[in-house]
């Protein structure tokens, strides 16, 4: 029987230069990496990125709460599902998935699952995205929070699962996470 894990490792880095630091959480740089056993040396650019919570937000009518948003690097509005950075202290996934409900969409979840954890893009970024399933919802305020930029021209939507998973299938939505997302949900039964 295959051993089909995914295992921790670490390459030794011989040198790391910042190309982009800010006060932003997320920064770029070149780490030199040697492959063990040998004394080849290699260059990779590395995106850090502390990580990010994503829900699947479902009513009692089977419709899972999806915004369009727009993305510049992909020059695209896509749908997606609420989402964000895990960029304060000590804050755990859970807690940034549920706060990502009510900032930008306003509403709470009573029932929460984990679905999955996925990397983004490895080959480049260390982002981490935890995945869950809320039900159980209701409409509350967003409190202090104030949408901004992007954020400012979200769209709403209820889109029935079954139509959103035949979008997925067809190719009609493209953003990675909400197809995880979608997929996970189908595979456990949840919808």
């Amino acid at each position: 029987m295959n051993d089909v894990r995914d295992v921790a490792q670490q390459w030794p880095v011989v040198a790391t230069q910042d190309l982009h630091r800010d006060d932003w959480v997320m920064a770029l740089r070149r780490d030199t990496i040697r492959r063990p056993g040998t004394e080849e040396t290699f260059n990779r650019l590395v995106l850090e990125h502390p990580g990010a919570a994503l829900v699947v937000a479902l009513d009692a009518e089977g419709r899972v709460l999806c915004l369009k948003q727009y993305r510049h690097p992909a020059g695209m509005r896509f749908v997606e599902l609420p989402a964000g950075l895990l960029d304060a202290d000590g804050e755990e996934p859970l807690e940034v998935a549920q706060r990502e409900l009510r900032e930008e969409a306003s509403f709470a979840a009573a029932t929460w699952r984990p679905l999955t954890t996925a990397y983004s893009s490895p080959g480049i970024i260390g982002e981490r995205i935890h995945y869950f399933f809320a039900t159980d919802l209701s409409p509350v305020d967003r409190g202090d929070f104030v949408l901004e930029h992007e954020e400012a021209d979200m769209e709403l939507l209820w889109v029935p699962f079954e139509e959103l998973h035949a979008a997925v299938l067809a190719g009609d939505v493209t953003d990675g996470p909400l197809l995880i997302a979608v997929l996970m949900v189908r595979a456990l039964g949840l919808a």
